[in-house]
């Protein structure tokens, strides 16, 4: 018998199962993965996440493993030689925003110790558990979101909409939005 899933995963991609079982929605608390799903989630606007799921591995080579420190580093001939690499999205204002998120991201990790320690403080350093019986409830924002948008923008971050930001705090766990009918969902509220 096969495991009661989120309507959202799509059976026929392996990848997407797995994302789905073992990472959406588990609270993350490595700085590193939250700035891989800054880049990820910012490269997912006007797409879809399939897309950029495919393209994972692609987007690990391009930005350093995700390292936010070599990031910050890439200059102009790193964004020019991005912007020819068939294994990511090679829209201009995404790749350059990733360098410039990169840079900020380390100013945030300066301020706070943290980049975790940043982002968790928008959700009270609790995940919010949402017990949403189908995904047509599942908001695209919320007042956090919202706040976690503005701060980010006002520091100078791109691709940083409410909505990215939304799914980034349900990817990273900050929010838990499997349905109550995903066998994550009680997997999930146990590890809480």
């Amino acid at each position: 018998m096969s495991k009661k899933r989120c309507v959202w995963v799509e059976d026929t991609f392996p990848e997407y199962i797995k994302y789905h079982d073992e990472e959406w929605g588990v609270p993350v608390h490595n700085d590193r993965t939250h700035f891989e799903f800054l880049i990820l989630e910012g490269a997912q606007a006007g797409l879809s996440w399939s897309t950029i799921l495919k393209r994972r591995n692609g987007y690990r080579k391009a930005f350093a493993n995700f390292d936010p420190e070599k990031v910050a580093q890439f200059d102009e001939a790193k964004i020019q030689e991005l912007l020819q690499d068939e294994g990511i999205i090679r829209n201009k204002l995404k790749v350059r925003s990733a360098v410039t998120n990169a840079q900020l991201f380390l100013d945030i990790q300066k301020e706070f110790g943290s980049f975790d320690t940043y982002i968790w403080e928008f959700v009270g350093g609790e995940p919010i558990i949402n017990h949403w019986k189908s995904m047509k409830e599942v908001p695209a924002t919320t007042k956090e979101s919202e706040a976690l948008s503005k701060s980010l923008k006002k520091r100078g971050f791109k691709f940083v909409g409410s909505t990215i930001i939304y799914a980034h705090m349900q990817a990273c766990g900050l929010v838990m939005d499997h349905t109550m009918d995903c066998f994550r969902y009680r997997q999930l509220l146990n590890i809480q």
